[in-house]
């Protein structure tokens, strides 16, 4: 299963849910009602990654993205990585920060293959997005799939978690940590 992640021979959902069946075997539950029981906890958290799947396909494909990034290609140096950081970051806060950086890098890459970009600045942009998409996106539980799980779960009622409280406490980590994710970037793009 490694081999075949690192070296593109299966797809990322094959190869989770050959672990998910492997481990489960390996646990000694073969039993097809005692193993559709343990899915049931995650079905929320999966009804809301479809939906988000669906919103940012939407997006993309009507490249309601296409004018920030083309935006932001226009500007120089560290306004531009900068400004890419926070762009995809917020993006990333109010959807799914894998399919946001997903949809930044095709550009990127589009954007690099055009000759737009050089390939310094396109390796800039993708650090850029990357930290963008991963930093600020802890904003909210959208953007990090652990928090949104979290919220979906069984739990949450238990220990009176709801979303307005996980922004709360999450909003501290968030103004921190993208501040010092945007100072990096410009310090990297000096």
């Amino acid at each position: 299963m490694i081999i075949g992640l690192a070296f593109h021979m299966a797809e990322v959902g094959l190869v989770g849910l050959s672990v998910i069946v492997l481990a489960t075997a390996f646990c000694g539950v073969t039993d097809e009602h005692r193993l559709g029981n343990a899915f049931k906890e995650a079905l929320p958290f999966t009804a809301l990654l479809v939906v988000f799947f669906s919103v940012v396909a939407v997006i993309h494909h009507n490249h309601l993205f296409s004018p920030v990034i083309h935006w932001v290609l226009e500007l120089e140096g560290t306004e531009q990585a900068g400004a890419f950081y926070l762009a995809n970051g917020l993006l990333s806060a109010i959807s799914d920060n894998v399919f946001v950086a997903t949809v930044y890098i095709t550009e990127l890459q589009n954007a690099f293959e055009a000759g737009t970009i050089t390939r310094e600045t396109y390796d800039l942009l993708a650090v850029a997005t990357n930290t963008g998409t991963n930093i600020p996106s802890v904003a909210t539980p959208n953007g990090q799939a652990a928090f949104l799980f979290l919220l979906t779960s069984a739990l949450a009622p238990l220990i009176r978690l709801s979303y307005g409280r996980m922004v709360i406490m999450a909003l501290p980590y968030t103004i921190v940590m993208t501040i010092t994710g945007l100072i990096a970037i410009i310090a990297l793009a000096s």
